[in-house]
């Protein structure tokens, strides 16, 4: 569920609570839907509550667990020392293409997306939506990638296929390495990287907290000042997201070199 008000976040807590307490009194591992940032962030309030169950988010298969940059992603509750085994989270990686690329229309993010949504498919079981150079690669609940596979025929006045992406399509198509850039800034802080990298002014920087549309670990950052540490993972809603890999140095002015790996916007 998308958090829109106080009402939303309180059947949101309950929720979990629920998820948490079943998992726990069955023995038995319990997934939520896909959580988006604001949802994640709300679950990390919890933290300290549900902690008895055993919580652990991921956003994409196993078989590209240690390159995860999702940010949409499944809560599960249970952990292998409680239930005394382990299995790996309901995610599905679909690769949605042209069958004939030269012919293909450029399609952008919101033709994949907005195709998606006229199937009736509801925004929660659906994950990141990666794109590039007309095709895509869909993370999605495992429950609803048989219906994908088969309805999904055309993005806009292209004819796609849909099929299960091999793991070294999941590797190439969809998580292009990020570009890494250094940044010369006053401070470690998260508001004056964001100013840099972005190439906007501090006041508008500052509006993106005021909005809450900055995360940092999937957890909201309401403090512009917040200093970044090494491996930070920032996400600025509407401009992309940024790795931050620490400070590398200081420039003959007196700024610090910082070095970033940035990944392009996509939602």
């Amino acid at each position: 569920m998308a958090i829109e008000s106080q009402k939303d976040s309180d059947l949101l807590k309950k929720r979990l609570a629920e998820l948490a307490r079943k998992a726990y009194e069955r023995n038995m591992y319990v997934y939520t839907d896909f959580l988006g940032l604001a949802e994640q962030s709300l679950l990390h309030e919890m933290e300290r509550e549900l902690q008895y169950a055993g919580i652990q988010l991921q956003g994409m298969p196993e078989l590209a667990d240690d390159m995860d940059i999702t940010e949409r992603k499944i809560a599960r509750f249970g952990g292998e020392e409680q239930i005394g085994y382990t299995e790996p989270f309901p995610i599905a990686a679909l690769w949605i293409r042209p069958p004939q690329k030269k012919f293909a229309q450029d399609l952008t993010h919101r033709d994949f997306l907005g195709s998606l949504m006229n199937l009736g498919v509801e925004r929660n079981r659906l994950g990141d939506l990666f794109v590039q150079d007309k095709e895509a690669i869909l993370f999605c609940q495992e429950g609803v990638a048989d219906f994908l596979m088969e309805e999904l025929t055309r993005v806009r006045h292209t004819d796609v296929l849909c099929s299960f992406a091999p793991e070294e399509i999941v590797s190439t198509i969809s998580l292009a390495k990020p570009e890494e850039r250094v940044l010369q800034v006053s401070s470690g802080r998260i508001d004056a990287c964001i100013s840099r990298l972005y190439n906007m002014s501090r006041n508008d920087s500052l509006e993106l907290f005021k909005q809450g549309k900055v995360y940092v670990n999937g957890k909201l950052c309401e403090s512009n000042s917040y200093l970044l540490k090494e491996k930070d993972a920032v996400t600025a809603r509407g401009f992309g997201k940024f790795i931050f890999q620490g400070v590398t140095g200081q420039s003959k002015k007196g700024k610090l070199c910082v070095t970033v790996a940035v990944y392009g916007a996509k939602r």
